[in-house]
């Protein structure tokens, strides 16, 4: 299979993770792919990095051997320049930005490799690190330059770090100038570098110590650069060097695909939590709802059973009270005044009756409506807590999906201001229609909390109830009107007694009807608030199921590619 095939093969999974890291919108991933999408087609490049003066430019000038020296050796720390050297049939010098200069040379080394020489880890100049960063990723071999008499410094350390864990490059280690040196300390600095990378983690460790001064002045078996050489030819030329390109970017387009997959993790563990979260919401409404629904229950039984009590007081009372031997005698002693007539006895039984239901049945209600209002009010109060609980996995610093974690920190604090809002405007407790109905609820809107609800409850149901009661009454006091003794009692009877019976039917079906009703409208009225949250979770799931996918689909690709380069690589060897 020519170079060719491998190479179109890899662009299209780059060109495939562009485009995932185009939709997850994170632009230096972006501006990462786009230079490993460009360098597909370059030769396999060294990236030169090291403190100031550490002689990276004098080591460049000695492995290439050439008479003249391609980079400029300065006196005193150069600017935050990145010199690309790459194979010119001249020697020319272009600057490609305001801080990237491209030098072409016609040096035969340079067909097979490029080399990148960047500023020092160690100088302050604004944005070298963000252009050094810049080419570690679309490296394929890290050349670490240090000063052979002190190879420890923490500037330089750390920048080894960032390539190590963020890039997984492949290092070797220079230590440059070790003709300034002694033999023992050399040998020491040596151990002490070596040292120093298998602690932070590295087992394949070459070190290498050199003298560009010595091998530029003909020393070339004392200067340490042919064991250098050799290792660049037995490692990267002699054919192998493309191959080797296509692999450093497969590999490191398969770490940035994990890389993404890692935060993709950490997003999926947030989306699952707040999952969770809502659903303990509406597991808590639910509960705190069916135990609104049973003491609404029982606020029935009671209203139902006191209703009974006096209606079944008055049913024997008028059984007794409209025999034909009473009525006959209440009659003829109202002539006379000793009696009332038979009409005042029935509209007195009547206003009785309206006394007793009104006065006990409104007990019973503002003695159960306390619990049913504190229930409702407790309900808000539960889901303002777990609100304020909800759990923060993906924090805002994160990496790979800082603006995911921003866009769901602004909709929780959205929905906490709205809930908290929701919580102290009392009037979210009451029903439109009893504002219309009641002008006297009105001023108590202020009140807010479970004595305001209790008042507003007591109101919708003294208008159910004495609406019920009303309707009974004014029903019995037509029955009652006219009544002649004796020919109509048992018509009497009977139709008082399915009016009581009517209206006992109307207080156990339409009386919870309007509790079960008011209170599901509160908890639909709590719900509502969590319509953004709700439309931030289903975007959420759609995203991170679109990710998964992409992400599955560039993992398998880049994984065969790596092994077609694989067995192609083993052919040449």
């Amino acid at each position: 299979m020519e170079h060719s095939t491998y190479k179109e093969g890899l662009q299209a999974s780059v060109d495939k993770l562009y485009q995932l890291t185009s939709q997850i919108d994170h632009k230096n991933l972006n501006s990462t792919l786009i230079d490993l999408r460009d360098r597909i087609h370059d030769p396999f490049m060294f990236v030169i990095v090291g403190e100031v003066k550490a002689g990276k430019s004098s080591f460049i000038n000695a492995l290439l051997n050439t008479k003249q020296d391609i980079c400029k050796v300065a006196p005193s720390p150069m600017t935050d320049t990145i010199q690309q050297i790459v194979y010119g049939e001249t020697h020319t010098e272009e600057w490609i930005n305001e801080y990237i200069k491209r030098i072409t040379f016609p040096e035969e080394k340079l067909r097979d490799i490029a080399i990148v020489d960047t500023p020092g880890t160690n100088t302050i100049i604004d944005h070298h690190q963000e252009i050094t960063e810049r080419f570690i990723p679309a490296s394929d071999l890290i050349i670490f330059v240090f000063e052979s008499k002190n190879p420890y410094r923490q500037s330089a350390w750390e920048f080894f770090d960032f390539i190590k864990e963020e890039w997984h490059k492949k290092i070797i280690f220079i230590l440059q100038q070790k003709d300034l040196m002694e033999p023992d300390d050399l040998i020491t600095n040596i151990a002490g570098v070596r040292e120093y990378a298998e602690k932070k983690g590295m087992t394949d460790i070459h070190v290498f110590d050199v003298s560009a001064k010595m091998e530029q002045e003909g020393k070339r078996e004392e200067s340490g650069y042919l064991p250098v050489r050799e290792y660049i030819d037995a490692n990267i030329t002699g054919g192998r060097a493309p191959i080797l390109k296509l692999i450093n970017i497969n590999d490191t387009s398969y770490n940035i695909n994990e890389k993404i997959y890692d935060g993709l993790l950490i997003r999926r563990m947030q989306y699952e939590a707040d999952v969770t979260f809502r659903d303990e919401i509406r597991n808590t409404l639910t509960n705190q709802q069916e135990k609104t629904e049973r003491q609404i229950n029982i606020l029935v039984e009671n209203l139902v059973a006191t209703y009974n009590k006096i209606t079944g007081q008055k049913q024997e009372e008028l059984r007794n009270g409209i025999s034909f031997f009473t009525m006959i005698k209440r009659s003829f002693s109202s002539m006379f005044g000793f009696e009332k007539s038979p009409k005042e006895y029935l509209e007195n039984l009547v206003k009785d009756l309206e006394l007793q239901l009104n006065t006990s049945l409104k007990d019973k209600l503002n003695d159960g409506v306390v619990d049913i209002a504190e229930s409702i009010q407790y309900m808000g109060k539960l889901v303002d807590v777990k609100i304020k609980d909800s759990q923060t996995i993906l924090k805002d610093n994160h990496e790979i999906f800082s603006n995911i974690a921003e866009k769901r920190a602004n909709v929780l604090i959205d929905l906490q201001k709205a809930f908290s809002n929701f919580l102290k405007r009392a009037e979210n407790f009451y029903q439109e229609e009893l504002l219309k109905e009641d002008s006297r609820l009105a001023p108590s809107l202020v009140a807010g909390g479970g004595i305001a609800i209790a008042g507003a409850l007591t109101t919708v149901l003294q208008g159910a109830v004495f609406d019920i009661t009303g309707g009974i009454l004014t029903t019995i006091g037509l029955v009652f009107a006219g009544v002649t003794v004796g020919i109509k009692r048992k018509k009497i009877l009977k139709n008082f007694d399915d009016e009581i019976d009517k209206g006992r039917s109307k207080l156990e079906q339409e009386v919870p009807e309007k509790l079960k009703s008011y209170t599901g409208r509160i908890r639909q009225r709590i719900e509502d608030n969590f319509f953004e949250f709700d439309k931030h979770l289903n975007e959420e799931k759609e995203a991170i199921e679109s990710l998964e996918r992409s992400y599955e689909e560039i993992k398998m690709e880049l994984k065969n590619g790596r092994s077609d380069l694989d067995s192609f690589l083993s052919q040449l060897q």
